[in-house]
């Protein structure tokens, strides 16, 4: 009997060890939510996105300006791998400039993957 009261004595107080463990690792935890809850009341309101200049890195033209100009210099029409070259455009870029083009009836496409001025 008196081996299980000093064993229940340990686990009790074992127990009592853990559970203040426990509280203070829960504190620690708590802190930064409260910390991120105050960082984000204190952010402005969303900023308004300002457009920026289409223009390419090189020259002070536009994606569009550059496009053109590539096809208007050929005489039969350019392909697009012509153009990725000579542009330094990925394909989202130029595939989005000739759609543009194509709108404003600057160039058609008398087949698929060619283009030339109208």
């Amino acid at each position: 009997m008196k081996n299980l009261q000093s064993q229940l004595k340990t686990v009790s107080k074992s127990l009592a060890a853990l559970s203040k463990q426990v509280e203070k690792l829960s504190n620690q935890v708590e802190k930064p939510k409260a910390v991120k809850k105050a960082a984000a009341a204190q952010k402005p309101a969303a900023a308004k996105k300002v457009a920026t200049p289409k223009t390419t890195p090189a020259g002070g033209k536009t994606v569009l300006d550059t496009v053109l100009d590539v096809i208007k210099r050929s005489k039969k029409g350019v392909t697009v791998a012509q153009l990725k070259t000579k542009t330094q455009l990925d394909a989202r870029q130029l595939s989005n400039a000739l759609y543009k083009l194509s709108k404003k009836s600057l160039v058609q496409a008398p087949s698929r993957g060619l283009y030339v001025k109208k």
